[in-house]
């Protein structure tokens, strides 16, 4: 039987990606229900608060039935404590990361159109149901997509093949994750790619996903409330629609965007070449 066995690849993704539907399937379903029923009442949240309590204790802390696979859980997972001493470090990373992401955009959306996120209709509801349903949207992608993409689908693949080619891959699945939004196609799968590398890079060299869940909780926070005050999309670097150069030449504002997106990469990376110091030192390995 040993010979039927799935290659670590097949078995990453399909257990990664059951993972992050488990979470963010049963949200949807629930917003959705909510928007049809009683809109007025957030009912929506607590009841998806506990689901998701029960998620994070049976697929993180390995809690539950059966407990043959709880070590296996609590691995994959990879909802490790950091020490205090590397948490600044290790949101500082990211931050920068992700700086460097939007700077990218800005370049990209001078060489290709990009398309506009959809706007929020939400005058129809309450504004205390809509900013409950948006933070619960917020932790539910941030705990989920990090334990299914960072946690279980990434891992396997970083020990068998290694991180370049285990974030690339989760990268990629995780782009396609977002392809169900109508506006979401080809052109913005290096976007999904760059910010998934940032996760996954913090992923591998802190070896947790904690790190990673508050960014992107926080992240999808910060876009949602932009696209509703701004109309900014999330894969945007402003407001302001810009001509591609291939149409008017390279201008000043391009060639200050390739500028800044040289500098921040290159602090990005310094920052991730001090994390890794970070965890490796013997001061961090005794805390943790």
């Amino acid at each position: 039987m040993a010979g039927l066995r799935l290659p670590i690849v097949a078995r990453a993704v399909l257990v990664g990606v059951a993972a992050a539907g488990a979470g963010t399937l049963p949200w949807a379903l629930l917003v959705s229900m909510n928007i049809r029923y009683q809109s007025t009442l957030p009912w929506a949240v607590p009841l998806m608060a506990i689901y998701l309590w029960g998620y994070w204790s049976y697929l993180a802390q390995g809690r539950g039935w059966p407990e043959s696979t709880a070590g296996f859980r609590r691995t994959n997972a990879r909802a490790n404590s950091l020490p205090p001493e590397a948490w600044g470090p290790a949101l500082l990373t990211g931050m920068l990361g992700l700086a460097s992401v939007m700077l990218l955009q800005g370049v990209l959306s001078r060489l290709v159109a990009l398309p506009r996120q959809q706007d929020l209709d939400v005058s129809q509801y309450p504004v205390v149901t809509v900013l409950m349903w948006l933070v619960m949207s917020a932790v539910v992608a941030g705990v989920v997509e990090e334990t299914g993409f960072r946690g279980y689908l990434q891992r396997p693949i970083e020990r068998r093949h290694g991180p370049v080619i285990a974030i690339l891959l989760t990268g990629t699945l995780f782009g396609f994750a977002h392809f169900s939004h109508p506006e979401v196609g080809v052109v913005l799968l290096p976007f999904y790619i760059a910010v998934a590398a940032v996760y996954g890079a913090l992923a591998y060299f802190t070896d947790s996903t904690l790190p990673g869940m508050v960014l992107h909780a926080g992240g999808n926070m910060f876009s949602i409330f932009d696209l509703l005050a701004r109309g900014r999309s999330e894969w945007q670097l402003t407001t302001e629609v810009r001509p591609l150069i291939w149409e008017t030449g390279p201008d000043a504002a391009f060639s200050s965007n390739v500028a800044a997106l040289v500098v921040v990469a290159a602090l990005t990376v310094a920052a991730y070449w001090a994390l890794a110091r970070t965890m490796r030192s013997p001061e961090t390995q005794r805390a943790g």
